[in-house]
């Protein structure tokens, strides 16, 4: 196993256990679009209510790796972007470097620990671009992603 190999998991095994022995964000809140299930968010004034359709994205850590399946997505302004965690602890970020220039990003998500829990993104971006996202703790893992925000 290489170094950069080691160096990657033990930086991901700190980052989880830092989280565990944290506890956590436990604010939750329910949205109607989902019946109602407890959704983490960074604030309840980040709820999404959907105009459109909610596109469910899975956050994965398995044998394979991390990542989000699907990880390309297409979406139309007004649609929502459910990240609903299988394994693993994982957020969404659109990172500002990753985006230059784009105002009005969405805040980082808090971090989903137990499988089941939703991170709620709603599409307010502008149409005809592609926006990037990432899970902090395993971007350079692989685990990143691309909006393309339809006309």
């Amino acid at each position: 196993m290489s170094t950069r190999t080691l160096v990657a998991r033990f930086a991901c095994a700190a980052a989880t256990l830092l989280l565990v022995a944290c506890g956590g964000e436990k604010a939750a809140s329910t949205d109607s679009a989902d019946g109602g299930a407890p959704s983490p968010t960074a604030s309840p004034t980040n709820t999404p209510k959907p105009t459109g359709t909610v596109i469910t994205i899975e956050m994965i850590t398995d044998e394979s790796g991390n990542y989000f399946k699907p990880k390309d997505i297409e979406a139309k302004p007004g649609d929502v972007l459910k990240f609903v965690l299988v394994t693993g602890v994982h957020n969404v970020h659109f990172l500002a470097d990753s985006n230059p220039g784009v105002p009005n990003l969405p805040p980082m998500s808090t971090f989903a620990q137990l499988p089941g829990q939703e991170l709620l993104v709603p599409v307010n971006f502008e149409a005809g671009k592609s926006y990037y996202f990432q899970c902090d703790p395993h971007a350079l893992l692989g685990m990143v992603g691309k909006l393309t925000v339809e006309n």
